[in-house]
């Protein structure tokens, strides 16, 4: 069916400028200035996605067939003319033809019924026919060669697969820990918690920590959660009914962190659960197979690029909103490299730098995090080039730091600002043709209904999400607003969070070593699998694994004993010799018999200078600070001292 009705269901502010006696049949046409580098550039885009609603046809052909326009308007601006005869020049040729081409009318209206929107459509127009090879020049700036309208099929199928293979990760790292951290016999056992929750909480529980434990239990449930989310994840990177795995590894990490209390606390476990969320308006529903690159609805990608925009500018927002002394004399990284949690060897380098060459590093990290994502807003070039520069700057994080998963999870989330010319310029020239055709299989999964849908989803995801924005410049805005009390209620689920990564720089390192005595005077250490122990030992690189007992004693160093009790109970745990709390040990100095006494220490850690590493090989140089937890038997602990009141 024509879509020329629109002609005559706009009623018209003025009449057309003139009409044709010739007027095109069938369909109606646009005629353009073919020696305007310009307006070749951008017809050449409507081509592709008109060529079904009007046909395009340079002046220079067309001119001959309508002598009622001179030839100085078709210079002057573009014209369309209707299968009536009306001709409609400038501004409103364009509106007409994008109403006709996308079926989005209101641009068009506005200028037919708003009273000053076409005077100043026309001088804007006007404006741009002057400036015609500035505008040319800046086309090619901003958007390249390639101006057709971007899919991002191969980008998704990446993305999806990649999502897949972070859950993979994510599920196996925790479920080899997770029977020493929250077992019934380890460090904090989830079913002790979740029964004080419910005496507290009563029927607001499920609310307030939303859980499949609730219903069928923290014991061997736990192991069922990590065991099917490697199975889903699995048959999301095989692309099997891929939005339904989604849904459900959504549900099934939420279950799990929701159960893991301190354990899983961490903000790229929010991430991963926002993103796989969002990502389920991503792929088609109703398709037990996808392995084919298939374009998603752009609604949904431009949610997950709003996602990665405020996880990088909040993560540099935070650093100067903070008042840190350090980010903003630019001194961060004289101390980052040595305090981070878990550093690789990488790390010992960096810290020898010039004094000048980390603050300089320090600056460029602030104008990444801050100036980079604005980049991911632009046309294509620029898009292209800000997703480049945060993949190599993740890729630099990841060799300085272990952080898990994260620095995958937001490789992936980058992936998508790269369309399929992109994809097709890269797979060409590296020689990989044939599988360059195997991935440009794209179609479009969403039906109308769905599309009205992702709309209302993405309008309040992007108020509420704006307002992680807003409220750390105007506070009281945002608390005017409401929004405040709308992520209150929504926090539970983990689906809407703020980020900001190391706000405020740590700048001495406390480290928790774990001893154990038969006798009171001789201590030896437990060694950990990851954090630094003995000095001699070289920092190395476990992510994107997680050792989570390691971090969090990262967390507990910089705290009160008071703050976090549950570093008591590991050493009770090791008193005990619980096999698999141990487990989380790279070594057991008692393997024949539990110590009588286990005790906390603090010392102070620096990495070494070039001088000393080479004298006597070792990377860390270590200070005895105090007792965190002073010695301890299990006769001096009181009954129940293993329980687990609720966080």
């Amino acid at each position: 069916m024509l879509r020329c009705d629109i002609f005559v269901s706009m009623p018209d502010r003025a009449a057309p400028s003139c009409r044709v006696s010739n007027p095109p049949t069938g369909r109606p046409l646009l005629i353009f200035d073919g020696d305007c580098a310009f307006c070749r550039r951008w017809v050449g885009r409507w081509r592709a996605t008109a060529a079904e609603h009007f046909d395009i046809e340079p002046s220079q052909s067309a001119a001959a067939r309508f002598p009622e326009l001179a030839p100085v308007e078709f210079e002057k601006a573009v014209q369309l003319i209707g299968t009536d005869g009306h001709v409609y020049s400038a501004a409103e040729a364009v509106l007409r033809a994008r109403a006709l081409a996308t079926s989005r009318s209101w641009l068009l209206a506005a200028y037919t019924r708003l009273p000053g929107f076409a005077p100043a459509a026309e001088t804007v127009y006007r404006i741009m026919a002057r400036h015609r090879p500035m505008l040319s020049w800046l086309t090619r700036v901003f958007w390249g060669i390639e101006l057709s309208r971007p899919t991002f099929g191969v980008s998704t199928w990446l993305f999806i697969r990649l999502l897949g293979f972070v859950h993979f990760l994510a599920f196996l790292s925790f479920w080899t820990q997770l029977a020493g951290l929250i077992g019934p016999n380890g460090i904090l056992p989830a079913q002790a918690y979740l029964d004080a929750l419910r005496e507290q909480l009563g029927a607001a529980r499920f609310w307030q920590l939303p859980t499949l434990c609730w219903f069928f239990g923290a014991g061997k449930f736990l192991q069922f959660l990590c065991g099917a989310g490697i199975a889903l994840s699995l048959a999301l990177v095989a692309g099997f009914a891929p939005a339904m795995c989604l849904v459900l590894l959504w549900a099934d990490y939420l279950s799990l962190c929701a159960a893991g209390q301190v354990f899983l606390q961490y903000q790229w476990d929010s991430l991963l659960i926002e993103t796989t969320l969002l990502a389920v308006f991503l792929v088609p529903w109703g398709r037990w197979s996808c392995r084919h690159c298939l374009d998603p609805p752009r609604v949904a990608r431009w949610l997950l690029s709003w996602l990665l925009v405020r996880l990088i500018f909040l993560s540099g927002a935070s650093k100067l909103l903070s008042g840190d002394e350090t980010w903003r004399g630019l001194t961060a990284l004289s101390f980052h490299f040595q305090t981070q949690p878990l550093p690789t060897w990488i790390s010992w380098y960096a810290q020898q730098l010039p004094e000048a060459a980390k603050e300089l590093a320090c600056l460029l990290v602030l104008a990444i995090e801050i100036g980079g994502p604005l980049l991911l807003l632009f046309p294509r070039n620029f898009r292209h080039f800000g997703a480049v520069i945060q993949l190599c700057f993740q890729g630099l994080i990841a060799l300085t730091g272990n952080y898990a998963f994260f620095n995958l999870l937001t490789a992936a989330l980058c992936l998508l600002s790269f369309d399929d010319a992109f994809w097709r310029t890269v797979l060409r020239r590296s020689g990989l043709s044939r599988l360059k055709e195997r991935l440009e299989r794209t179609s479009e999964p969403r039906t109308p209904h769905a599309g009205r849908a992702l709309a209302g989803v993405a309008v309040v995801y992007l108020i509420l999400t704006s307002e992680a924005i807003v409220a750390p410049l105007f506070p009281r805005l945002a608390y005017y607003t409401g929004c405040p009390i709308l992520w209150d209620a929504v926090a539970p689920f983990r689906s809407l969070n703020n980020y900001g990564l190391f706000a405020v720089m740590t700048r001495e390192r406390p480290e928790i070593i774990i001893e154990g005595s038969d006798d009171g005077l001789v201590w030896l250490p437990y060694e950990f699998k990851a954090k630094p122990g003995a000095p001699g030992r070289r920092p190395g690189f476990v992510a994107p694994l997680q050792p989570r007992l390691d971090w969090q004693l990262w967390f507990a160093a910089l705290e009160y004993p008071e703050r976090d009790p549950w570093v008591t109970r590991l050493c009770v745990r090791l008193l005990q010799a619980s096999p698999s709390v141990l487990e989380l040990f790279a070594s057991n100095p008692f393997p024949d018999h539990p110590p009588r006494l286990v005790r906390a220490v603090l010392y102070d850690y620096q990495f070494t200078t070039p001088a000393v590493r080479a004298k006597n090989g070792q990377w860390w140089v270590r200070t005895l600070t105090g007792n965190y937890v002073p010695p301890i038997t299990l006769r001096s602990q009181p009954v129940g001292a293993i329980n687990v009141p609720p966080e």
